[in-house]
């Protein structure tokens, strides 16, 4: 459940704060028809993320990395135009404000594109994560299922109360710190997308490679994450802004309904603000810290020996007699190590037996934590009664025999295998 909150959490935190930023200033610059225009695009970049999610899983005919192109183009493109009507919104303002009114909304639209376009990125790949549980879980009833599925949902709700905490503390702040502070987040959100061109059309060889824009590539691949840590930055601005202002309200009032008024609107905006400060900074935890926790590589136990006698290999009822993970390993003429695991079932006198590797997951291996076996690639708890047995994210089944208190394994079993193991 960790990882899969991380992992959308991650995935969604530049679309969040973008949306957030942008749905502030539009409605802070036009009110709510300007809150109303973005509210579309981030609802359109929304419904055609999940029609590019289903695409990419029912056909084979959606190059990622070319629609990707296609919508950082786009939002590029809006970018520029959104500055340039703000700036002629700006130069009109005082001698023709209906006109200026006017193009300040039409600048709107812009960011509408720019909203839709972050989600339109991030999104697909969240809406992908059940049905890549589903392909080893098989069932949407199963714990893990519902774990996993419940980390999604959890990420989603929390960038979605980010976005809306930098939404109404972005409003509150007025119309040119808005601008000014979406605008840093813009800027860095549009760097990055720069990087992600350059990266397809030197990767698709749209354009002549050379060293410089082969490094400016590598390196902004390698800092990815730092984009997310500008954006954040950007972001805290906001609630350290209201805080500010908050300290030194001189709103005039002419009676005392609307002093209490004008305090408890301030109220609001501190509250606010804590908020978007505390999201900001769980953020900030979750790509650090709970992200680390989440991948935590699992070191296997070490390979256990086994007596090899002519064409088979030989393991003893006591070396697996605590009803525990035992590892095992055959080496063939060509040095590969192929492994088979061995557990004796709870509460049976049988034993799990296969090899430390499965059809869908490779020989990522098994570990075993708090007397159960789990896949350490994708985290399936596995039945141990079932170990032995095909199917899911079980362990590939090998022949063998009990005889005279031994599990004997042929070494012409273990080599069908070898390929796994390479």
């Amino acid at each position: 459940m960790l990882k899969y909150f991380v992992d959308t959490t991650e995935a969604l935190i530049t679309a969040a704060i973008i949306s957030g930023l942008v749905m502030g200033y539009a409605k802070a610059s036009n009110r709510k028809k300007g809150g109303i225009t973005v509210l579309i695009g981030i609802i359109l970049g929304i419904v055609s993320a999940g029609i590019i999610a289903y695409m990419k899983n029912a056909t084979k005919k959606i190059d990622t990395s070319m629609w990707n192109l296609r919508n950082f183009s786009v939002s590029l493109i809006s970018l520029a135009i959104f500055f340039i009507l703000v700036i002629i919104s700006a130069v009109m303002k005082k001698n023709k404000p209906k006109a200026s009114g006017i193009i300040s909304y039409c600048s709107c639209i812009f960011l509408a594109v720019i909203a839709g376009s972050a989600l339109f990125y991030s999104l697909p790949d969240v809406f992908t994560y059940p049905y890549s549980i589903l392909l080893v879980e098989k069932s949407v009833l199963s714990t893990t299922f519902i774990l996993k599925f419940i980390g999604i949902v959890l990420g989603m709700i929390f960038v979605f109360l980010m976005g809306l905490a930098l939404n109404r503390g972005s409003e509150r702040t007025g119309k040119n710190i808005s601008l000014a502070v979406m605008g840093i987040a813009l800027l860095i959100n549009a760097s990055r997308q720069l990087s992600v061109c350059l990266r397809i059309m030197l990767t698709k060889r749209m354009i002549e490679k050379t060293d410089a824009l082969f490094e400016i590539a590598k390196f902004s691949s390698n800092n990815e994450r730092f984009f997310i840590y500008g954006g954040l930055a950007a972001g805290f601005i906001i609630p350290i802004i209201l805080v500010i202002k908050s300290l030194d309200v001189k709103e005039p009032y002419s009676n005392p309904a609307e002093h209490r008024k004008i305090r408890r609107k301030w109220i609001v905006s501190k509250r606010w603000a804590a908020f978007a400060a505390v999201c900001i900074a769980f953020s900030v935890v979750d790509i650090t810290a709970m992200k680390a926790a989440a991948n935590k590589v699992v070191e296997l136990s070490p390979v256990e020996d086994a007596e090899v006698k002519g064409d088979d290999v030989y393991v003893t009822f006591e070396q697996v007699a605590d009803g525990h993970l035992h590892r095992f390993g055959y080496t063939t003429k060509n040095g590969v190590q192929i492994r088979f695991i061995v557990i004796k079932k709870p509460n049976s006198s049988s034993y799990g037996i296969g090899l430390d590797a499965c059809d869908i997951c490779g020989e990522t291996g098994y570990y075993e934590k708090d007397g159960q076996v789990v896949c350490k690639l994708c985290d399936v708890v596995m039945n141990i009664n079932t170990i032995g047995f095909k199917g899911g994210c079980n362990p590939i089944v090998i022949p063998y025999t009990i005889d005279n208190g031994n599990i004997i394994v042929p070494i012409e079993g273990l080599e069908e295998y070898e390929h796994e193991f390479k």
